[in-house]
């Protein structure tokens, strides 16, 4: 366990662990890696955040030898219930994404909230992911969250408060990108620091991290001019230079044996 203890109460954790035991022994499996997503792993939290609890799982090599694997279902979801949203990828599931450099993978893997890593998983499909990321992948994918966000929710004259720091996340989620041609930090504070220099807009930046930390999930403000220029420009940016490359492994053989090995851990 991470930093879980210093960001979650030991009653919201020692639940989140009983739910996640309750997981393994319902449906058989066994929980190889669980995190915290969302706004509690990125920083800015209000007091009634949900608890977004994802975890990767495997079930026993049997269930993997059927000629309908296609077909069983390679997620496991619970209703969100006293504000815990819990739910996770089979470990077959998350493999053929991360090799896709599906974002959402990721964020799971460089969570900072740690529930369970067992034997060293996170720093081994770091590796992975490292090794599969293609830039593209990961602009596409924040760039259009920073659009349909912006778009949805910021034009008006009241605004709902987190809507702010989902843009601007996005967004320098994919200056990073386009600056270091690797995933990006899940901390909102070190991502923002790491690619925005004007000291002014990071000090209003953080002014809305504070407020957002202190307000409930659904609070609405004034639309704050200055970000939304901001905003508008980096979407402009993005627009018209938007840096691709494609140049990583996609031989599956190293999937293939992170595979089979943590099948052959988990089983034996």
């Amino acid at each position: 366990m991470d930093k879980a203890v210093t960001s979650i109460s030991p009653e919201a954790h020692s639940e989140i662990m009983a739910r996640i035991k309750k997981a393994e022994q319902s449906h058989n499996v066994k929980v190889l890696y669980a995190i915290e997503s969302g706004s509690r792993a990125w920083g800015f939290a209000s007091p009634n955040s949900d608890y977004d609890v994802r975890f990767i799982y495997v079930h026993p090599k049997d269930w993997y030898l059927s000629v309908v694997l296609e077909d069983k279902r390679d997620v496991i979801e619970y209703p969100i219930v006293d504000d815990i949203d819990i739910n996770g990828w089979d470990l077959r599931k998350a493999l053929k994404l991360l090799k896709a450099s599906n974002p959402a993978v990721g964020e799971w893997l460089n969570s900072p909230i740690v529930y369970i890593n067992d034997e060293n998983f996170k720093s081994q499909a770091q590796a992975l992911f490292a090794r599969y990321y293609r830039t593209e992948r990961g602009l596409y994918h924040y760039i259009n969250m920073a659009k349909s966000n912006y778009r949805g929710y910021l034009k008006q004259d009241k605004v709902p408060l987190k809507k702010y720091l989902y843009v601007l996340r996005a967004l320098c989620a994919a200056r990073w990108i386009e600056k270091h041609d690797s995933p990006p930090p899940i901390e909102f504070t070190v991502l923002v620091e790491g690619v925005i220099e004007d000291t002014q807009l990071l000090a209003q930046i953080h002014a809305v991290v504070e407020k957002k930390q202190q307000a409930t999930e659904k609070s609405l403000v004034p639309k704050i001019t200055p970000l939304n220029t901001f905003i508008e420009s980096e979407l402009d940016f993005f627009e018209n230079n938007i840096n691709k490359s494609d140049n990583h492994e996609q031989d599956p053989s190293y999937l293939d044996a992170f595979f089979q090995h943590r099948l052959s851990q988990a089983t034996s």
